[in-house]
């Protein structure tokens, strides 16, 4: 097997990554390398159509370089509802909008395929909140979203399988170049594929060819209504990760058994289903998951197809793409959080720029996290990535620039964490003169403490992508200096952005004796300080902090009680995210208590109160150790306010300054910052 081109600073994109930047015929379509964003909801459907903000999302990913774009996942029928923001493509009135789709895609050489779906019981909320009739195999119920469906009927599933040739139909006609199955991640095709979720006893269930009927004549019917040289592409999950779930065998059975009757033309090897909370957590791994994980997997579909194997999994920079091409574990690396992150990978990597590139740290946080929430998905470290048509860039691919300033100014950023980053880099690309002054001697802020959690020791990566994208804009960047009114006066600015953050909040505590308290920030700064024993993290936000620190004092030795604000260890994490970090403290034996507020403490305990019945909860032998969260550091704002018409200047606030929350509210509000001027 060809080895990966040696990593040398010298060397462009397609010398360096030779695998990633070989086109990639498949039927009648050639594509221009093997980066591809895959299928992922975007929250931008109006009306269940494609409009402006969805083809200026996938504009700008074709314009930065990808080879393939498969859109987000669209119900072939009514019954196919999963979310009211969901993407349609069951009448004629979708077309339209994929045609603008395929230009925009088509413009830069770009190809692109459209994803259809049924998710059968898998439904997550209605547009009005009443509850949905669900539909799968058999009526047998669903553990993530606790869904109770209706077996459907012959007559149904044969209109459902007709609905997906009707859509393939309609993306012939808007002028895509394929379309894609979506047949894992446990919905329904992989309903009908489970022995343990298909019960029948007809045509359609029982025996293993019976039960791959359904995703056969789906695959069938979407032949049947496209010409030849149309791609049709499947998606399947080698293992649904769920009690229930389709089994690896079985899907590996029925790929043979599809390939065989030429019923596909490549396969998108994923792993896990949205069935159940740890077999869901695949679908968007997030850090520490390790590059390309599930790439063994694709080495078993390889043994059953010789049809291009497309391969997802957390791959995020293009060397770790290469290395999955050159050992032959895939042929499309799959990269769609890499390119939320970073539209203008694939062209950056082309031009061997790779210290360019904007990595993604697997947050999960505004991209999948967003969508959970039912609002438009986006990246803590890009906020431009799902707000195109507000803050529109232009100029050529891989140099992309923000609209110049109409009066450039000269300005002053106070603070040197993610928000005073942001702002500075985006005001000098706008041609603005600026300056940032940190008072530390480092630049980072918060974000260098939340590094040293257990599990996201990647984040830090944010305050790198962002100081180099500040001093490549041109922004002077001046550490270890402590701004004041006279330091702002003697810089002639005529805009000062406050960004200088927030400090640790205390509670008031009833504190008796000598106990030890200490904030987060104390014990990730000076690993030994807590003393040997019992310990109670007492966790406001209910975020990643808590569970974070208490695994990590568990790993240390500690009996560690994490008590909890809310009403679950992790509830302002995103699921995914709360998933492992749970499932990791609790394999360190942490102790989990909800719905906890701290009360006080004394040389032996740490007295709790339940919030919900105002009962005492005392942990004994126990140190106190405070996640509770900040207090903005808005001094200097205070004052600045104060002075700023005497000394004839504007004054923005930016970030936690305002009000403490987190990497991604910091990082917009910079951006924002730089666009009010």
């Amino acid at each position: 097997m060809t080895q990966p081109a040696p990593l040398s600073g010298s060397l462009p994109g397609h010398e360096r990554f030779p695998h990633l930047f070989s086109p990639l015929t498949i039927g009648g379509v050639t594509i221009k390398n093997r980066i591809m964003s895959s299928g992922h909801d975007t929250v931008m459907a109006e009306r269940g159509l494609i409009g402006n903000q969805l083809v200026a999302y996938q504009e700008a990913r074709a314009r930065g370089g990808v080879g393939l774009i498969v859109t987000q996942a669209s119900g072939v029928h009514p019954t196919a509802r999963y979310t009211p923001t969901e993407l349609t493509i069951d009448s004629d009135e979708a077309i339209p909008g994929y045609r603008r789709l395929a230009a925009v895609a088509h413009a830069h050489g770009t190809a692109i395929f459209g994803q259809l779906f049924h998710g059968g019981r898998e439904i997550v909320m209605t547009e009005d909140g009443s509850l949905a009739v669900a539909l799968s195999a058999s009526a047998v119920p669903a553990e993530r979203y606790h869904v109770f469906p209706r077996a459907m009927p012959e007559a149904l599933i044969l209109e459902i399988i007709a609905s997906f040739g009707a859509a393939a139909a309609r993306l012939v006609a808007a002028g895509l170049d394929g379309c894609e199955v979506l047949g894992g991640w446990g919905y329904l095709g992989s309903q009908f594929l489970s022995a343990k979720t298909n019960l029948r006893d007809d045509a359609w269930g029982g025996d293993a060819t019976r039960r791959q009927r359904f995703l056969r004549e789906v695959l069938l019917a979407c032949r049947a209504s496209t010409p030849a040289g149309f791609v049709v592409g499947l998606r399947m999950s080698i293992g649904d990760a769920a009690p229930d779930g389709a089994t690896e065998e079985e899907a590996l059975a029925a790929l043979a058994a599809y390939d065989t009757d030429n019923l596909f033309d490549y396969v998108s090897v994923v792993k896990g289903s949205s069935g159940t909370l740890s077999g869901s957590d695949h679908i968007v791994p997030p850090s520490p998951v390790s590059s390309g994980y599930i790439a063994p997997l694709a080495a078993r579909v390889k043994k059953v197809t010789a049809r291009p194997v497309f391969l997802a999994g957390r791959i995020n920079q293009p060397q770790d793409a290469e290395n999955i091409l050159a050992r032959g574990d895939a042929d499309m690396c799959i990269m769609t959080r890499a390119l939320i992150t970073d539209p203008e990978m694939p062209a950056k990597a082309a031009e061997g720029r790779l210290d360019d590139i904007r990595a993604c740290v697997g947050c999960n946080q505004a991209c999948i996290g967003h969508f959970h929430a039912g609002y438009p998905i986006s990246c803590i470290q890009f906020p431009e990535s799902g707000r195109e048509c507000q803050f529109p860039r232009s100029g050529a691919a891989g140099y992309q620039r923000h609209v110049p300033a109409a009066w450039p100014k000269r300005l002053l950023v106070i603070g040197g964490g993610p928000a005073g980053l942001k702002a500075a880099a985006v005001a000098a690309e706008r041609g603005h003169r600026v300056t940032l002054i940190e008072a530390d001697r480092r630049l980072g802020g918060q974000v260098r403490l939340a590094q040293l959690v257990l599990g996201r020791e990647e984040i830090g990566g944010v305050i790198g992508n962002l100081e180099r994208e500040a001093r490549q804009a041109g922004a002077e960047i001046v550490t270890g200096v402590r701004a004041d009114v006279a330091y702002v006066r003697g810089s002639a600015a005529d805009v000062v952005i406050v960004a200088t953050g927030a400090t640790p909040y205390t509670p008031p505590l009833e504190l008796m004796g000598e106990p030890t308290v200490l904030q987060a920030w104390d014990v990730l700064r000076t690993p030994g300080i807590v003393p040997a024993g019992g310990v109670v993290v007492a966790d406001f936000r209910s975020d990643w902090t808590g569970l974070g620190l208490a695994a990590m004092l568990a790993g240390r030795g500690h009996r560690v009680t994490l008590a909890v604000n809310g009403t679950m260890a992790g509830q302002h994490c995103q699921q995914y995210v709360r998933d492992m970090m749970t499932a990791t403290a609790r394999r360190a034996r942490v102790t989990i208590l909800t719905t906890m507020r701290v009360f006080g403490a004394d040389t032996s305990a740490v007295f709790l109160q339940d919030v919900l019945t105002d009962d005492a909860v005392v942990v004994e032998d126990a140190s106190l150790v405070l996640a509770y969260g900040h207090q903005p550091a808005d001094a200097l704002l205070a004052e600045l306010e104060a002075d700023a018409a005497a000394g004839g200047y504007q004054v923005v606030a930016a970030g936690d300054v305002l009000s403490p929350r987190t990497i991604e509210e910091a990082v917009l509000e910079g951006l924002r910052s730089a666009y009010a001027i």
